[in-house]
């Protein structure tokens, strides 16, 4: 039997946040990817592993769209591993992967994965330098036929539907200017074709990372289809039991589940992959405490201290500095505290800014 305590010990080390130094290199995240959305994205994910900022630049890694359409971070010496790593595992995959755009394309009798294949082909003859987003939505609706298309309210423009679009771009080649807003779509310089490596499965890093874990907490992850996911599942994935229920995690890992670990703070971004298990009821048992923490608009990040998810916090910048304010739910240890006021003060460091104040309640 393995408590809730334990799995959350195991993340944090699995996930290296219990570490003071490392390199991109060893960054264990970024063999699944490092989520990059909001200010505090995979910049700041990677500090709270130990990874100096100021050591690496965009010679070093490669922003994608890969899992779940979102922005993630890869090493650039593993794009074409990657590549192989996050492509659907078939046509009812990369159905499900693209939503609402496959029914079009199933009744135009267009299978998905020719229809990215499409895209893809044309979007790497639109962006033949860096180009924003908006161009090159703009150029694919102009060339596209009906069924990769659809009218959009909000823009009030008919383009390609979003994920279809996102998806299609690592096979184009593409990458994301790095630090851009709307992102700028570039060509990836000197990429290769690389056959799938165990080392980036995705399934088997989930379970490396977030395990113990189900099937169905890894499709999730991924968007896939639960069956495709049972299809390919590790055959030296080990069963435990956790909190009542049949989990699984790679045996190799298995005796990392008894190892303690040192006590830590960090204030996690509200997209660090520690957050982006989807098991939210071992992250954050109670209901309330959890709806707080992933509200549907308006995420804020979240406080770790020694292994546990013990409050919210939120920043804010203005003209005189950085302002962070913590919302604890239950009481730490007074050095914990202290320990919030540094992550604070290097989060501001990391941003470039002064700090102007932190409040912990």
């Amino acid at each position: 039997m393995v408590d809730r305590r334990q799995v959350m010990r195991f993340r944090v080390r699995a996930q290296q946040l219990d570490r003071v130094t490392g390199t991109l290199g060893d960054s264990a995240a970024l063999d699944i990817g490092v989520q990059d959305t909001g200010a505090d994205g995979a910049g700041w994910a990677l500090a709270n592993r130990g990874v100096d900022p100021s050591s690496w630049s965009a010679r070093d890694v490669v922003l994608l769209w890969t899992l779940r359409g979102a922005p993630h971070l890869y090493r650039r010496s593993d794009v074409g591993r990657v590549a192989a790593a996050v492509a659907p595992f078939s046509d009812a995959d990369a159905g499900k992967r693209i939503f609402d755009a496959s029914r079009p394309l199933k009744a135009a009798g267009i299978t998905n994965l020719a229809a990215l294949d499409e895209v893809a082909t044309r979007m790497r003859a639109i962006v033949t330098r860096p180009t924003p987003k908006g161009v090159v939505s703009g150029r694919l609706a102009a060339v596209m036929p009906e069924p990769y298309l659809r009218y959009c309210r909000a823009c009030q423009a008919t383009h390609l539907y979003e994920m279809p679009f996102r998806l299609a771009a690592l096979p184009a080649g593409l990458e994301l200017q790095l630090g851009t807003s709307p992102p700028v779509l570039q060509r990836i310089t000197g990429l290769r074709k690389a056959a799938a490596a165990e080392r980036f499965d995705v399934i088997r890093a989930y379970l490396r990372l977030l395990g113990p874990a189900t099937p169905r907490d890894v499709a999730e992850y991924l968007d896939a289809p639960l069956p495709e996911v049972k299809q390919r599942w590790p055959e030296d994935a080990v069963e435990v039991t956790v909190e009542r229920e049949k989990r699984w995690l790679l045996a190799a890992d298995a005796p990392n589940l008894e190892a303690s670990t040192d006590a830590v703070t960090r204030l996690l971004g509200p997209y660090d992959l520690f957050l982006q298990a989807r098991d939210r009821d071992i992250l954050v048992p109670d209901a309330a405490r959890a709806k707080q923490l992933w509200p549907v608009l308006g995420r804020p990040g979240a406080v770790l201290v020694d292994g546990d998810l013990v409050g919210v916090w939120r920043p804010r910048k203005t003209a005189k500095g950085l302002s962070v304010t913590a919302e604890l739910w239950d009481r730490v240890p007074t050095p914990a505290k202290g320990t919030i006021v540094d992550q604070a003060e290097r989060l501001a460091a990391y941003r470039g800014i002064p700090v102007r104040s932190v409040e912990i309640g």
